[in-house]
């Protein structure tokens, strides 16, 4: 009997401390620098939380080591509904990636949200030579080794993939690791990399304003950002590979906290101007998974993308 009611009462406090929350403010960190997609997602639900809870809603960016130490940092918070983090889909080769990781991608975070995913886009600065995909494949045919291919980070999706794409097209693209979307767009823009491979959030905007040329997409139908721009798939090569961004609280967060925080988020999504701006300017296709869906999400790519790192031997930087 005493069991039950202590059981009976931890309930009750669990759920009068999910309407009451949030009480101060609330941190949402960022585990990637300023330029890429997620800290721009961070910063804009954080705005629309704000004015909705009427409690401070900031970013924080703790970056580094590809999004890791970020991503310790709120494994080992407080499980109390105000440290919350928003990751990209680097998160699921964590682990394949650094047998030392000190945190566990799954176990050690309670799941919240998968917001969206788009696909990546292959793009070139205009001053080169690539018109199409075609061309790409011809130069990369003629001098193996030599046409360079920038990506957020050793280990990170774009650069598993530019591995499956070297298999599946019978090419060598040379992989070349940025630390963040941000730089990795300035040195494609700049000429400095001959290709870059990142999300369509990442790129549309250098697209639009003509500084760079998107060649082909990794989804598996054309995007509604770029629909001018053909998928792997129409140049013969099965190959699909999708960037995604979600947000994890410290596992062990009470349960209210995340439903509460998950109806608030569905709501700031929903909103026209931000629908908008993930839509258009991020190119996302927007997903707002249940916790549930978002916890067999990052399980299946932890599962596929892991199999890649441990099959070619890719290690952490």
């Amino acid at each position: 009997m005493w069991l039950f009611r202590f059981l009976l009462l931890a309930c009750l406090a669990c759920s009068v401390q999910a309407q009451e929350w949030p009480t101060k403010v609330v941190k949402f960190v960022s585990p990637y620098p300023p330029g890429g997609s997620v800290d721009p997602l961070a910063r804009i639900l954080a705005a629309k939380l704000t004015d909705s809870l009427k409690q401070q809603f900031i970013v924080e960016n703790r970056t580094g080591a590809s999004g890791v130490i970020g991503t310790d940092y709120v494994a080992k918070s407080a499980p109390d509904g105000y440290t919350f983090v928003f990751i990209f889909d680097t998160h699921a080769v964590h682990q394949a990636l650094n047998p030392n990781l000190p945190f566990d991608p799954v176990k050690d975070f309670a799941p919240v949200m998968i917001v969206g995913d788009a696909p990546m886009a292959i793009t070139t600065a205009t001053t080169k030579p690539y018109k199409n995909f075609a061309d790409v494949l011809a130069a990369a045919k003629a001098k193996p080794d030599t046409v360079t291919m920038g990506n957020v980070g050793n280990g990170s999706l774009a650069h598993l993939a530019t591995i499956l794409l070297n298999q599946a097209a019978g090419v060598k693209f040379v992989p070349v690791p940025y630390k963040g979307g941000g730089p990795l767009s300035t040195d494609a823009m700049g000429g400095q990399v001959e290709l870059a491979m990142a999300s369509t959030a990442a790129q549309a905007q250098h697209v639009r304003n003509g500084k760079l040329r998107a060649l082909v997409l990794t989804g598996d139908k054309r995007s509604h950002t770029m629909p001018e721009v053909p998928i792997l798939k129409e140049s013969g090569i099965d190959l699909v590979a999708n960037a995604w961004w979600g947000i994890l609280a410290p596992a062990k967060t009470p349960r209210p906290i995340i439903d509460k925080f998950h109806a608030e988020l569905v709501k700031a999504i929903n909103l026209p101007d931000v629908t908008k701006t993930l839509t258009e300017t991020l190119g996302m296709d927007v997903r707002v998974l249940s916790p549930e869906a978002t916890e067999k999400w990052i399980v299946d790519n932890v599962a596929r993308w892991g199999k890649v790192v441990r099959e070619n031997n890719i290690r952490a930087e």
